[in-house]
């Protein structure tokens, strides 16, 4: 059986990538954006007893840290990519 659930091997696969000295963020809310700071790692039985593991935030209050950054969110295709409006020229004293 294949599962769609990502493994702690596939993780921990992705994350061999990565700068180890990077702190490590969760990613929350596809509608309402925002970073939060991970705090625990618990590994337990789900109803049907096979093993997960939780990640979860802190709960100190500065857990959640903002919004996530909007390049992101494009990457995680939670919202497309943003671009500036064109500037229209600025309109001098005079009318001109």
């Amino acid at each position: 059986m294949t599962s769609a659930e990502m493994t702690v091997a596939d993780l921990i696969d992705l994350l061999s990538g990565c700068d180890q000295d990077a702190p490590v963020r969760q990613a929350m809310n596809p509608f309402f954006p925002m970073a939060h700071r991970l705090a625990q790692v618990v590994q337990s039985v789900d109803e049907a007893g096979r093993t997960v593991v939780y990640l979860a935030e802190g709960h100190d209050a500065d857990a959640q840290l903002g919004h996530l950054p909007p390049e992101v969110a494009a990457e995680l295709t939670w919202q497309g990519p943003v671009q500036a409006l064109p500037r229209r020229p600025r309109r001098r004293v005079g009318g001109n």
